[in-house]
């Protein structure tokens, strides 16, 4: 018996040898070990990582798949046995796989919950990605209601008077984080104070957090990390999803989309959105709204077209929204010049069509693509008698070619970039008309021998019409020192040109005007640039047959230049100049995920920051930056019918300016108090339908007095903008998913 298998094991071996693939195909046996017997094995699922491309062995244990551009990672998938994960590396030769171990399934059902939330142990980047079903376990309306189970990325309100939100990572404020959608540098200039409102959560399908500075490839701007929004695919997609939400305080929204294929190579999808507050707030009795009134409208429709070895993707995006705020007797109807109340209002209309375009070559893992994006934003703003209107034209374009030297485990992307902006602006800008034009060139190298090593080396040049010639080098490692121990390392420098103004449109919601500390009035500053270096340990351990994953990141950001807009060193204006002295951030992050119990999974986090900046010649606590954050949340799925969520948020103390208003006069430097936050959700699955009600800030916290002189609006001490708290009480919403898949 053992005979006559090895012979028919070396003569398969021979045939897959003679007959191998050019490329197009990676050819292979899979076996099991019986009685230190290779028996091949028949019906086993093999796949490449990530897709739905894959093949099945025959009965002579014979395998052959299609390669898949960017794909290296095939997995092997036999009921009985462990899963088992190899690297390809593409240099012709048919592969010979042996199952692992089989498993006992003697009166035992195995239940595993797919992840929601988690971090890929074969990237070399500490990347976390959130899933759709992580983002359905809160109401999530938007990008910026989609960490609220997330510990790594803080938001909050940036001022008390338009509802915008900011994000923070690593402890600095959201314009060091580069934003994407689909590897597509986006959220730029005018759209840093409200673009987290305008992607809607039912249109995303997955978002990926990289800690630290990102890919070359992507461009320069990454310094504190990239969040990347992917959304849904009309390959992928349902057919059909409709979703309605509406909150207790007034806020209703209505989102759907659905997919087509007009033509076999053709596919297209068609989302909407829309989105209104109508009801007025003043839980502090302020005399402000605590929450502004709004109407919101966004369409984007996609096309996806592929033909042999070629691919595109085409799409387009509208978007219009009014905020309208301010003391809720004001007449939005009437100019500010002709009443006395104070009033806010905010219009945003943005226009985006992107198109992609890759060809995907014989050679294996051999591609050429081309990323373009078109951008028009139009902002309309007044905030009491202050305004800002502003128009941002924008193009990027990112020419790629990937490939590998010898075989993959030496892979390589090249390339070259353009960004051009264009802004206008009547406000207080130093520069109100602008052009920025950025071409630029990268090389990057990834090297993987397949089990332990994997590095990623890049290197990038740009030049800036205003700032000249600068170069970015970016390295990110990983190695498993066990199967159950990963270390990654990473360092990098980022650039970035700031557009003050735009960037910080919760300063024009207070009575100071700025104050531009630079060399000649039409000198532009200097392009801020920083390092950032950082370590991740991701350890896992096996208790009663289920996983605990623990992940520790430590993370420095140090600036060499960076733009300072300082509103801590003066209570009549706002100071802005070049840094002078040192600026950093320090960052630590525990985290722990575990299943209890079958069904429950709990996650337990706590980051401590240590972020300080030199104003005016002194070294001082970022203001408005928490100190700490914990976080500890728990989903319950004890069936397919029923899902129970709770998330609770312990928000550190948070340095305040001199001149602010202090909680604790005894305390000697002002800092905000630490305070609590519950969410939680209840939802009942149907076949098509999810019925869901829930409520956030269930500890009703709110930030006492978030408006500074209120009661005189058009001062140089009125300020809206120092906002470290809840802007409003307990909220409870209820919803419904309706899906054909």
């Amino acid at each position: 018996m053992k005979t006559y298998y090895v012979k028919n094991l070396l003569l398969v071996a021979v045939m897959l040898i003679a007959f191998h693939s050019l490329g197009q195909h990676v050819n292979g046996l899979v076996v099991e070990l019986v009685n230190h017997d290779t028996i091949p094995l028949p019906g086993v699922n093999v796949y490449w990582a990530g897709t739905h491309t894959g093949a099945v062995s025959d009965i002579d244990g014979k395998f052959e798949v299609t390669t898949v551009k960017d794909s290296h990672y095939l997995i092997f998938s036999f009921v009985g046995y462990t899963n088992d994960t190899i690297h390809y590396h593409a240099d012709g030769r048919p592969l010979l796989h042996i199952m692992q171990q089989p498993l006992s399934l003697d009166e035992v059902e195995v239940v595993n919950r797919a992840k929601t939330n988690f971090v890929s142990r074969l990237s070399s980047v500490n990347a976390t990605t959130i899933t759709s079903g992580e983002l359905q376990r809160a109401a999530c309306c938007n990008l910026s209601e989609s960490f609220e189970t997330s510990a790594s990325v803080d938001v909050s309100y940036s001022d008390a008077v338009t509802g915008a939100r900011q994000i923070e990572m690593l402890g600095l404020a959201g314009i060091y984080t580069q934003m994407m959608g689909e590897n597509i540098p986006n959220l730029r200039g005018l759209a840093n104070g409200f673009g987290l409102l305008f992607i809607p959560g039912s249109w995303m399908e997955s978002i990926q957090v990289s800690k630290g500075t990102s890919s070359v490839i992507n461009g320069y701007e990454s310094i504190t990390g990239q969040i990347n929004v992917e959304f849904k695919k009309p390959a992928e997609s349902e057919r059909f999803f409709f979703n309605l939400f509406q909150s207790q305080a007034g806020r209703s929204e209505g989102n759907f989309n659905f997919r087509l294929n007009p033509g076999k190579n053709l596919k297209t999808m068609l989302f909407g959105h829309i989105s209104n507050n109508s009801i007025k707030h003043d839980g502090n009795k302020d005399g402000f709204l605590d929450d502004p009134l709004y109407t919101q409208y966004n369409l984007f429709n996609r096309w996806d077209f592929h033909y042999q070895r070629l691919e595109m993707q085409f799409g387009i995006k509208a978007l219009n929204e009014t905020r309208k705020g301010g003391q809720s007797g004001y007449t939005h109807s009437l100019l500010q010049s002709e009443q006395s109340l104070y009033g806010t209002q905010v219009t945003n209309t943005r226009y985006e069509a992107f198109l992609k375009t890759g060809y995907i070559f014989h050679k294996p893992a051999t591609s050429l693509g081309f990323q373009q994006q078109l951008t028009h934003h139009e902002l309309s703003s007044f905030y009491g008698i202050r305004s800002y209107d502003a128009t941002q034209q924008s193009y990027y374009g990112n020419l790629l070619f990937q490939s590998f030297i010898k075989d993959t485990r030496h892979s390589y992307t090249t390339g070259l970039s353009m960004v051009y902006d264009r802004f206008s602006s009547n406000g207080e800008e130093v520069v109100n008309n602008l052009i920025e034009a950025v071409p630029g060139a990268f090389f990057q190298y990834t090297f993987s021998d397949g089990t332990r090593l994997n590095f990623i080396a890049g290197l990038r040049t740009d030049y800036h019409n205003l700032h000249g010639l600068f170069i970015t080098p970016r390295l990110h490692a990983r190695y498993n020192i066990s199967e159950h121990s990963i270390v990654r390392v990473s360092a990098g420098k980022g650039f970035r040109s700031a557009r003050v103004i735009a960037e910080n449109l919760s300063a024009l919601a207070s009575g100071k005007p700025f104050h531009w500390m630079i060399n000649g009035i039409n000198a532009p500053l200097k392009m801020e640039e920083a390092w950032n270096f950082g370590v991740n340990i991701s350890q896992y351990f096996t208790i009663n047959n289920k996983e605990l994953a623990l992940n520790l990141d430590v993370y420095r950001t140090s600036f060499i230049n960076q733009v300072v807009v300082d509103r801590h060193s003066s209570m009549y204006e706002i100071l802005v100049y070049n840094l002078q002295g040192p600026s950093y951030s320090n960052s630590l992050q525990l985290e722990a995920n575990y299943e209890l119990v079958n069904g429950l999974d709990v996650t337990a986090a706590f980051r401590y920051n240590d972020v300080k900046v030199t104003y005016m010649d002194q070294l001082q606590e970022r203001p408005l930056v928490n100190k700490y954050k914990g976080l500890l949340s728990f989903s319950y799925k004890p069936s397919v019918r029923w899902q129970y969520d709770l998330t609770g948020l312990l928000t550190g103390p948070a340095s305040l300016p001199l001149w602010a208003l202090v909680p604790d006069p005894d305390s000697g430097t002002p800092y905000s108090p630490a305070y609590v936050t519950l969410n939680a959700q209840i939802t009942r699955n149907f076949r098509k339908l999810n019925l869901y009600i829930g409520g956030e800030n269930l500890t009703n916290y709110t930030q006492k007095n978030p408006i500074i002189d209120h009661e005189n609006p058009f001062s140089n001490t009125f300020d809206a903008s120092m906002i470290w708290g809840p802007l409003m009480g307990a909220k409870v919403y209820a919803g419904l998913r309706y899906t054909i898949e």
